[in-house]
C-alpha cells in the first residue's frame, strides 16, 4: 500500500486520480477505486495508539477495543470511496470537535495516568485537522464534479449495558435537513430493515438511541450545501462485546448487505437528485477489476485447471464390463476400473486454503471465490474416493441427491404417453462429426470434433474439443438436440470464458453443473429438438440415482429400467452405469432439476450473463453486476436456440411448464 503525505493525497483527489494508500503517519487509509458521488467512512474502525501514548494510557487494549468500532471498515470495503480511521478514538476522536477530541476521561474511566504534554496534544490535534482537510477536499471535488455528494458515516455501538431493546441499525438525523431529505432517510431505513442476518431479528430506527450529533455531521453542515451525511450506528451483534470475539458468518452477511443497501440507496438518490436518466447500484461501483482479485484468480486457476471430473470417473473397462453384465444381468455386478489420479490431494487442498481470499474487499466477489474454493476441495475428496465406499458420500456432498419434488417431477413425466413415433437412427458417427463441424462453422467457432470409443454419453465437450461416441447412430432430431446442447451451450460457454478477465469462469462457479445442464436442455427444448423420450430419459436418470442412493444394486436398477420402463439393454445399461460409476455418482438427477430452474430463469428475463462461462444460477445477480460495471465482458457467443421460433408442441409445452 502506498504511504502518502497529506499533500500527495490532496493532489491525487484534486486531479481525480484513483488510488489506495495510507497517510505516512499511519492514521488514515484511503481507497478511491473510482470517483463516484458517494463516500463511506469508518472513522472509529482503528485501534492504533502511537508509541509515546501507550505508556501513559490507563486503559488496557481490551478496554479501548470495547469502545472502538471494529469491523466497520469491512462493512464498507466493497464501495468505491472509503475513508477508514486507523488510530484509536482514545488518541483523538474524529467525531468530536477539535477542542474536545482528546479525552481526559471516557465512559466513566480515566484515560491518562499523567496529563498529556502540549506537544503530544498538538500531534493529535494535527491528525484530527488533517483528516478534515482531506475530507473537505474530497467532498468539494465530488460536489464540483457531480453536483451532489452522499456520505455514509458508519459506526457501531455496545448494547448489552442498555436495558431497553435497541435497534440493529440506528440512523441519526438530528443534523440532517429532514424536510429536504425525507425520502432518502426513509429509503435507507427501509433498506436496512430488510437486511437478513443469521439468527438475528433485524430492526432499523431513526434517532432511537443515537441522534447523529457527531462532529463529522456538524462539519459537513458547516461547509457543504449539497452533501447528505447519514450517520449509521450498527448494534454489535456481529461480535462479543465483552470478549471481543467476532462472529464471521454475521460479518460476512453484513459486508454483503451493506454493499447492497448503500449502493442501491446511493443510486436511487443520484437518480432522483441529478439529471442522470438511468442508474442502478451496479453502475456506481468500481469498473476496474481490483488487483487482489486478479492475483488470486490467476493463482486459483494455476492450481485447479487440470481437474476434469469425468475424465477420472468414466470407467476404463466399460466395454468389457458391459458384455459381462448383459450376459448375466441378474446377478453380475460390474467391476469398473478407473484412471489413476495424477495429483497430490493433500497438497492441492493446502494450496487452495492458503489463497489470500481475505484480501478481496468486494464482499460478493470474495464470497464467490470462497465458495469456489470450498467446492474444489470437495471435488478433490470426490476424486480421491473413486471406487471406494466413500465416493457416494462425497458425491452427495458435491451434487446432492433427488428430493421428493425431483421424484414427483420424474414420475409425472414418466406417466406421459408417447404420442410420436421415435425417428429412426440412420446417421452414422462420422456423419454426426461432420454435422458438429458444420454447426461450429455456422457459429464462427474454432474447435476440434473427434470420435471416441471411451464415452458413455453420445457426445461431450472437453475444453475446445467435441467428442462423439463412435459406437452410436443418431436420428436427425437427436443430433440437432446434441448440437444445441453440447456445442450451443457447453462449447459456447467454454469459448466465452476464454475472453473473460476472470479465469474462475473456466473452472466453474458453484452450481455450474446444475446450471450448465439446465441451460443446455432448455436450448434443446427451445430449438424444437426435445422429444418426449428425451424428457423421459432425464426423468429415468432421477429414478436411477434415487435407487442407487437408497441401496439398490446395479442389476436391480438396470432391470427396473428395462422391464418396468421398457428401455433397451443399451439404454438401460447406460443410464444405470452413469449413476453407479465411481461408487455412486449422483450428478444425473441435476439434469431435470436444472431444466426446471432454467425454465424459471428464462421466464424471468435475460439469460445473457449466464453464458459468460461456467456459471451458476445463484451467481446471476453478481454476474449481471460485473457486466454492468464493465468488469466482465458480455458473452461473444449466445446459443442460437434462444432466437429460434420453434413449431408449437402443446404436449411438450404442457409437460415442461408443469415441472415444479
Amino acid at each position: 500500500m502506498l504511504q502518502l503525505t497529506e499533500q500527495e493525497v490532496l493532489d491525487k483527489i484534486q486531479h481525480l486520480v484513483p488510488f489506495e494508500g495510507q497517510l505516512n503517519d499511519g492514521s488514515l487509509t484511503i481507497r478511491i477505486s473510482e470517483y463516484q458521488p458517494y463516500i463511506a467512512t469508518a472513522i472509529h474502525n482503528g485501534s492504533r495508539l502511537r508509541g509515546e501514548l501507550i505508556t501513559k494510557c490507563e486503559l488496557t487494549e481490551e478496554e479501548r477495543y470495547f469502545e472502538e468500532d471494529p469491523f466497520t471498515g469491512d462493512f464498507i470495503s466493497s464501495l468505491p470511496i472509503v475513508l477508514q480511521g486507523d488510530d484509536s478514538r482514545y488518541e483523538y476522536d474524529l467525531n468530536r470537535a477539535p477542542e474536545h477530541c482528546i479525552y481526559k476521561d471516557a465512559w466513566g474511566k480515566n484515560v491518562w495516568s499523567t496529563p498529556l504534554t502540549d506537544a503530544e496534544k498538538a500531534t493529535s490535534h494535527d491528525k484530527h485537522a488533517c483528516y478534515y482537510r482531506i475530507l473537505k477536499c474530497l467532498i468539494a471535488t465530488l460536489e464540483n464534479k457531480f453536483g451532489l455528494c452522499l456520505l455514509y458515516d458508519i459506526h457501531s455501538y455496545n448494547y448489552q449495558r442498555v436495558e431497553n431493546e435497541t435497534p440493529t441499525f440506528n440512523v441519526g438525523t438530528k443534523q440532517v435537513n429532514s424536510r429536504r431529505w425525507r425520502k432518502e432517510i426513509n429509503e435507507l431505513l427501509n433498506g436496512l430493515s430488510n437486511i437478513e442476518l443469521p439468527n438475528i431479528a433485524v430492526t432499523a430506527k431513526e434517532n432511537d438511541i443515537f441522534k447523529g450529533m457527531g462532529y463529522q455531521a456538524t462539519f459537513i453542515n458547516q461547509h457543504f450545501n449539497n452533501t447528505l451525511i447519514l450517520p449509521i450506528e450498527i448494534k454489535k451483534v456481529y461480535m462479543s462485546e465483552l470478549g471481543g470475539e467476532s462472529f464471521p458468518l454475521v460479518i460476512e452477511k453484513m459486508n454483503e448487505s451493506m454493499k447492497t443497501v448503500i449502493t442501491e440507496h446511493a443510486a436511487s438518490t443520484i437518480l432522483r437528485r441529478t439529471k442522470v436518466k438511468r442508474l442502478t447500484g451496479s453502475h456506481i461501483l468500481a469498473s476496474k477489476l481490483p488487483r487482489e482479485v486478479i492475483k488470486l484468480d490467476r493463482q486459483l486457476y494455476a492450481i485447479s485447471r487440470g481437474i476434469n471430473t469425468l475424465s477420472y470417473i468414466n470407467p476404463t473397462n466399460l466395454k468389457q464390463e458391459k458384455r459381462r453384465f448383459l450376459h448375466n444381468p441378474y446377478s453380475y455386478q460390474p467391476q469398473f476400473t478407473y484412471r489413476q489420479l495424477d495429483l497430490d490431494p493433500y497438497k492441492f487442498r493446502e494450496q487452495l486454503y492458503r489463497l489470500p481470499v481475505e484480501d478481496i474487499r468486494d464482499a460478493d466477489i470474495q464470497k464467490m471465490y470462497r465458495k469456489v474454493i470450498d467446492q474444489l476441495a470437495i471435488r478433490i475428496d470426490l476424486l480421491t474416493s473413486i471406487g471406494t465406499d466413500e465416493f457416494l458420500y462425497n458425491s452427495l456432498r458435491y451434487y446432492g441427491q433427488p428430493d421428493e419434488r425431483d421424484i414427483a417431477n420424474a414420475n409425472f413425466i414418466l406417466h406421459a404417453c408417447e404420442y410420436q413415433e421415435p425417428p429412426e437412427a440412420t446417421i452414422s458417427a462420422a456423419e454426426a462429426i461432420q454435422a458438429f463441424k458444420d454447426a461450429a462453422d455456422d457459429y464462427g467457432l474454432t474447435c476440434k470434433v473427434v470420435g471416441s470409443k471411451q464415452l458413455i454419453a453420445r457426445a461431450m465437450v472437453s475444453g475446445r474439443s467435441i467428442k462423439v461416441n463412435t459406437g452410436c447412430m443418431f436420428s436427425q432430431r437427436d443430433l440437432d438436440a446434441l448440437i444445441h446442447h453440447e456445442l450451443g451451450v457447453h462449447l459456447v460457454t467454454s469459448v466465452n470464458s476464454d475472453a473473460q478477465p476472470l479465469k474462475v469462469l473456466k473452472l466453474g462457479l458453484p452450481g455450474n453443473t446444475h446450471t450448465q445442464e439446465g441451460l443446455a436442455i432448455l436450448c434443446e427444448f427451445l430449438s424444437g429438438s426435445f422429444p418426449l423420450h428425451r424428457l423421459k430419459t432425464l426423468a429415468l436418470r432421477v429414478i436411477a440415482v434415487d435407487m442407487m442412493v437408497n441401496g439398490e444394486s446395479f442389476s436391480a436398477t438396470f432391470n427396473t429400467l428395462k422391464h418396468v420402463h421398457k428401455l433397451s439393454d443399451d439404454d438401460a445399461f447406460t443410464i444405470t452405469t452413469r449413476a453407479y460409476r465411481g461408487g455412486g455418482f449422483t450428478k444425473d438427477f441435476l439434469y431435470l432439476r436444472g431444466l426446471k430452474d432454467a425454465i424459471h430463469a428464462y421466464k424471468q428475463g435475460d439469460l445473457t450473463s449466464l453464458f459468460v462461462g461456467k456459471t451458476g444460477f445463484e451467481s446471476k445477480a453478481l454476474l449481471d453486476e460485473l457486466i454492468a460495471r464493465e468488469i466482465l465482458k458480455k458473452p461473444t457467443y449466445i446459443p442460437k436456440a434462444l432466437s429460434i421460433k420453434k413449431e408449437p408442441d402443446p404436449v411438450m409445452d404442457f409437460l415442461i411448464n408443469s415441472i415444479k
